[in-house]
């Protein structure tokens, strides 16, 4: 009809003619129509006889009333609308168009009921509207003014009660003779933005009609919003559906990606709608050549910004796939055009990005998804994720977690008034981020809602400075590839290349035993290393490794020859080491608790010409082999007749000075090589750690472990003292800190897994030193607040970097500020070191958004030795450094800048974890089991159930004399994370196992049984009368005959539908009121049966205490002054 040129009112007048035949008539009517092959469904959207007041919800209804179910007593689908109106306004023509519009739209009167665990809708009959006045006027102007924001933020936040109504409430607020503000609010299940504008049009029309004395203008309406629910639900079946559902099966089939952009705050369990917003306008002439951007393509301004949105997404997040919500009006049929009601859609439009594609090719791509969508957008939101089933969590929205909009402004006119929207501050959001934009004269206004309990104001302000530099890059040059598209302005990218700036003056050429010649020079009797009760000076150590030196010359070693030390970590040590490197050769550490055949691999691969031992260390040189050893415990006197001059110097800076390995992905350890220059760079005159003569530093690391550089090499280049520790002295806590206050020690380094245990054991130990650095893997910020609190050193040192930026290339100072963070940073670059974040395609990432780190500068290995194809991949050009040959080290982690420039550490990439379609960081998993009072400290990782499914397994170290079960630790976790992080297994082991090096051994963590014996998924029949009666709901509900007492109900095909009508069940057979996310908290038979039990026992409680009361009320005044003497003299027996 609409292609016949018949439009709405034709549409209404037909509808409103067969509304008024007979039932017999109407049924003949419908079959002389199917004998002619039209459909009368298809054709108009009939109304209703109102022999009844109750009608089904539409399909969006049916979702918006299922969470009020779920989080009831809400603002967060209130929708305001509030105006000021300035001139002379007529109050009673005000009060009779609101009470018209109130009986011409039924939906303003509707109210919401459930019948046999159904809902439907229940419509008032129409009554003449009161619209309250509030007069401010009175008020001084500040306070006036004040007073009418605060009542109208009030009134935008006062919840809806669905069952009771009104659903549509307005109120005057009176401010002078001619300045008024008109408060109108409505629940977003009986309207939605296209319905403002009918409201709109609707009250001036009648405004104007009645302030001259005239009757409503207004034609009746042929149908109402409850008639259109009910046609949607005859006509959305069967064939029509199918067919629309097809075409959204295929485009989001397959694995869902949940977006992941990077929070400033943990995600709570349940989704908050705690929100504000931040907002941007951009200039006209950016706005016209985007305008024209599209035309090119055939692209509209909408599919054009869209395009722009879904590259900053991609930008931010690096996933190739984009899933962005965006509402559509869905009145595509004339006869809705009119009608007040809920009809808006939420379309899910899918995005596949990759660097290499122009953003023009990517706009095609948007322009073509977001023409199909449209051309199927009659299957509701709430019908696609019922049939899509995605996996369900109670902390974020399903199929997309942000929302992109682009609105039209309208501006609305009343008589002779003048009208202004009044600007709501709205404190509720329910997407993790929503962009709004409206084409203005002035430009294109942007604004940013955002959940206020994901994220800091100042980031969403920065990302929307980033989508608005990215929009002018995309006018600028639509053809470039969206890896070149920029985020950052100028400025800031200035900023970040300042933070590399790191240059300052020191040795940068000199070799590092070079250096401890000239301490043994300027200060011969001073103390250089103290082991248990041997002491030597710098002058005797030095000495010694010349005559070292001389002898490993006469050996064969000069420069770069590789020499082993395997040795235990003591003052010969020492003396092996330094006479290596002034021979000219390269120190390879060996450590004796090392497997055989690791130490036999790592002599080969490095291609070891000698080894330094002494007597008790493995044997791993077979006899014949070409590599020499020699035992120094028993050649000490032979050295003696060596000279003891310093060697003439053969090594430059640029030399390697020592070979360490560190695991490798293939099974075998890899070896990387490690300049002067870079040790050198590392602890002198640098910018985290101020080494002074007096200085007493602890060694409490292995030598094979690259930390040892900063202990060895920053005592004696600086000419500090170095103090050797026993291992088992590191590893007690009353013996470290026994020998810390003896030996006054002030300068020490720990691993932060012993860091950790230090702190949470006695975390006053730290209180003495002038420098406490740890480092080694991610920092929890409690235990670091735990030392802050009670033990801070004097500096506190979060230090970071791979072995292949020898040992540091980060750090970070912990002040009292940092308690109560959420993470603690890896801090800056330390001098004369740079660290970039550059994203996948290698350009730098922007504040905020995540990259991979690389370091660079001088602190970077030469590379792997024996590995040209690794050295090549891992150390790659510097795209920012004009110096030739420079590289840069690509560590792996994922980071992010922080606004004031310092490096926060997110996750290893390489390390990623998903579970149940959701991506999970095992990290923050852990964090939260370290706040359980019985857990000391804890590691979990990922392993497969008997059907492949991945689930997460808990290792945890109790407080000693405690055995906390999995069921109290698997409900301290429920309380704080959604069940997908939740871990399967629990397995109690006396201590973590550590690699040499010090960080937790996960390959040596023993594997449990069988994986999944805590939540079981096999069928466990239902043990109790309750968990029976639960059985049962569910059996009828989901239509099947058996169901274990474990079994997840969503897994089994629920839905939230039939999650509110097994909880209805539940209410008619137990008595007891329990809301529906209950269901999505206790997901099983066996934990529902739970919940209902505990909800029982307190209802009885509750039933007692009104029992009680009433008695009270009902007592005489001579009754309770008997009753209390006796229970008076009651208390005194």
């Amino acid at each position: 009809m609409i292609e016949l040129g018949r439009g709405t009112d034709t549409m209404s007048d037909i509808a409103k003619q067969i509304s008024e035949l007979s039932i017999e008539k109407r049924q003949l009517l419908e079959r002389y129509l199917k004998t002619a092959g039209l459909n009368l469904t298809n054709a108009v959207i009939l109304p209703q006889r109102r022999n009844t007041n109750r009608f089904p919800l539409s399909f969006a209804q049916q979702r918006l009333w299922f969470l009020d179910q779920l989080e009831p007593n809400t603002s967060v689908y209130n929708i305001p609308d509030t105006h000021y109106f300035n001139g002379p306004l007529n109050l009673r023509a005000l009060e009779r168009s609101l009470s018209e519009i109130v009986r011409r739209h039924e939906i303003l009167r509707t109210t919401f009921q459930t019948v046999e665990g159904e809902p439907v809708q229940v419509i008032a009959e129409a009554q003449p509207q009161q619209l309250e006045v509030i007069d401010l006027s009175e008020l001084p102007e500040a306070e006036r003014e004040a007073t009418a924001q605060r009542m109208a933020n009030e009134e935008t936040e006062q919840p809806f009660d669905l069952t009771r109504g009104p659903l549509f409430r307005f109120r005057l607020l009176r401010l002078g003779e001619e300045q008024h503000i008109l408060l109108l609010t409505m629940h977003h299940i009986i309207s939605d933005g296209w319905s403002l504008g009918v409201l709109g049009r609707e009250l001036a029309a009648l405004y104007e009609a009645y302030s001259t004395g005239r009757g409503s203008p207004l034609a009746e309406l042929g149908i109402q919003y409850a008639d259109f629910a009910v046609w949607q639900r005859e006509w959305l079946q069967g064939e029509v559906l199918e067919k629309q559902l097809a075409y959204w099966r295929e485009q989001l089939g397959g694995e869902l990606p949940v977006l992941e952009l990077i929070t400033d705050r943990p995600r709570p369990p349940v989704q908050t709608y705690r929100g504000t917003a931040v907002d941007l306008e951009l200039s006209p002439e950016v706005r016209e050549r985007l305008k024209q951007v599209g035309r090119e393509s055939e692209a509209t301004l909408f599919m054009t910004l869209l395009a722009g949105f879904n590259v900053l997404l991609w930008r931010y997040t690096q996933q190739q796939e984009i899933l962005v919500g965006s509402p559509i009006a869905n009145r595509n049929r004339a006869e809705l055009e009119g009608l007040i009601g809920f009809f808006v859609n939420t379309l899910v439009l899918r995005s596949k990005l990759n660097a290499q594609m122009s953003f023009r090719e990517f706009l095609a791509q948007v322009r073509e998804t977001t023409l199909g969508a449209y051309g199927h957008q009659d299957v509701p939101f709430e019908k696609l994720v019922e049939e899509l089933q995605p996996e369900r969590s109670l902390n974020r929205q399903p199929l997309f977690q942000v929302l992109f909009t682009l609105q039209a402004a309208e501006e609305l006119k009343l008589g002779g008034l003048e009208l202004n929207w009044m600007d709501i501050k709205s404190d509720v959001t329910k997407f993790d981020l929503s962009l709004f934009m409206t084409e203005t004269e002035t430009g294109l206004y942007s604004w940013f809602e955002y959940n206020s309990d994901l994220f800091d104001g100042s980031t969403v302000a920065r990302m929307l400075q980033h989508f608005h530099t990215l929009l002018e890059e995309i006018a600028a040059n639509p053809d470039a590839r969206l890896s070149e598209l920029s985020l950052m302005t100028r400025q800031e990218r200035a900023q970040l290349e300042e933070l590399n700036q790191t240059q300052s003056e020191y040795h940068r050429d000199q070799c590092i035993h070079r250096l401890v010649e000239l301490q043994a020079a300027r200060r011969p009797d001073a103390l250089a290393v103290v082991y248990r009760e041997k002491q030597i000076s710098y002058d005797d150590l030095n000495r010694r490794a010349n005559q070292l030196a001389y002898y490993l010359r006469a050996h064969g070693v000069g420069l770069e020859t590789r020499v082993g030390v395997l040795m235990q970590r003591s003052a010969d040590w020492m003396v092996a080491v330094l006479g290596i490197l002034k021979a000219g050769g390269v120190y390879v550490p060996l450590d004796g608790g090392y497997p055989a055949h690791r130490l036999r691999f790592m002599v080969e691969d490095a291609d070891v010409r000698l080894v330094l031992t002494e007597s008790g260390q493995p044997e791993i040189v077979a006899q014949g082999e070409a590599t020499e050893v020699v035992y120094l415990d028993k050649g000490w006197e032979w050295l003696e007749s060596e000279n003891e001059d310093n060697p003439e110097n053969v090594t430059q800076a640029e030399n390697l000075a020592y070979v360490m390995y560190t695991s490798g992905s293939t099974g075998q350890p890899k070896g990387v090589g490690v300049t002067h220059r870079a040790i050198n760079r590392l602890v002198r005159n640098t910018n985290y750690v101020k080494f002074e003569e007096s200085d007493r530093v602890a060694q409490t690391s292995n030598a094979s472990f690259d930390t040892s550089t900063f202990e060895i090499w920053g005592a004696l280049l600086n000419g500090s003292q170095l103090v050797i520790f026993e291992k088992e002295t590191v590893l007690s806590p009353r013996e470290l800190e026994r020998q810390l206050v003896d030996q006054q020690i002030n300068v020490m380094f720990l691993t932060t897994a012993l860091f950790h245990q230090m702190a949470q054991s006695r975390p006053e130990i730290f209180a003495s030193l002038t420098y406490m650095v740890f480092g080694g893997d991610a920092a929890d910020a409690q235990f670091v607040q735990r030392v802050l609190e009670q033990g801070k050193p004097r500096h506190l040192v979060n230090g970071y970097g791979p072995t292949e930026g020898t040992t540091f290339a980060t750090a970070y100072e912990a002040q009292e500020r940092d308690i109560g963070a959420r993470t603690i940073p890896i801090g800056r670059a330390l001098s004369n070191t740079e660290a970039w974040v550059l994203d996948r395609q290698g350009q730098m990432a922007p504040v905020g958004v995540a990259g991979e780190l690389h370091i660079g500068g001088d602190c970077l290995a030469r590379g792997y030795l024996r590995r040209p194809e690794l050295t090549a991949e891992k150390f790659v050009p510097h795209p920012y450094s004009a110096e030739p040959g420079a590289r840069l080290y690509r560590t792996g982690d994922l980071v992010r800048y922080q606004s004031d420039g310092n490096i926060e550490f997110l996750k290893r990439m390489d390390q990623q974890v998903k579970v149940r379609g959701f991506r999970v960081e095992l990290g923050e998993v852990e964090s939260l089991l370290n706040q359980y009072w019985a857990i000391v400290e804890s590691v979990v990782i990922a392993g497969k159930d008997s059907l492949g499914d991945t689930r997460l397994i808990a290792y945890i170290v109790p407080e000693e004399g405690v055995e906390p079960t999995s069921s109290e630790m698997w409900n301290f976790l429920q309380e704080k994370l959604p069940s997908y992080m939740l871990p399967s297994v629990f397995v109690t082991i006396k201590e973590l196992p550590l690699t040499p090096n010090g960080k937790v051994d996960r390959k040596a963590l023993p594997l449990p049984e069988q994986i999944g014996d805590e939540v079981s998924t096999s069928f466990i029949a239902p043990r109790t009368a309750m968990e029976e009666m639960v059985a049962e709901i569910w059996r009828q509900t989901l239509g099947i005959t058996q169901v274990g007492v474990e079994s997840n109900f969503f897994d089994l095909g629920g839905h939230s539908l039939l999650g509110t009508r097994v909880m209805s069940q539940i209410r008619e057979n137990c008595g007891i009121e329990l809301p529906v996310r209950v269901l999505f908290e206790s997901p099983t038979i066996a934990a529902l049966a739970r919940k209902i039990e505990e909800a029982q026992s307190k209802e009885t409680e509750f039933g007692r205490i009104l029992s009680m009361l009433e008695n009270m009320e009902n007592a005489s005044e001579e009754e309770v002054t008997a009753l209390l003497a006796q229970t008076e003299s009651q208390s005194q027996v």
